[in-house]
């Protein structure tokens, strides 16, 4: 029975392989999105002023690019939702409250995952 279940897991394993091997990789970044906005990130955005950070949003669980409506043409800004550290020690502390942000393609911006 065991062996029976290695195999089923091994062709799995394969077909997956093949089919992702298949996709351009602009389909593989897709999909690798999509894993991860289903199992969603920790995400830290920082935006520099020189070599200050001046704004630090935590929780951060993507950061899209913006479409236009009609001609569905990607805009020159990005924007997302996270925790806004207003004192920028790197935690969420009581008041510090959830908010919707834009940054724009010319800005100075660093998204990492969180390493705490």
């Amino acid at each position: 029975m065991f062996n029976k279940i290695k195999h089923i897991a091994l062709i799995t394993t394969v077909a997956a392989a093949s089919l992702l091997s298949a996709c351009t990789q602009e389909q593989q970044n897709k999909i690798s999105r999509d894993i991860q906005n289903w199992t969603g990130t920790n995400g830290v955005m920082e935006v520099y002023a020189g070599d200050k950070v001046v704004r630090r949003f935590l929780k951060v669980d993507k950061v899209s690019t913006a479409l236009g409506t009609d001609d569905k043409a990607p805009r020159a800004y990005r924007y997302g939702y996270g925790v806004l550290d207003e004192n920028l020690n790197m935690q969420v502390d009581p008041g510090e409250k959830k908010v919707y942000f834009e940054v724009s393609d010319y800005s100075n911006t660093v998204f990492f995952e969180n390493p705490r």
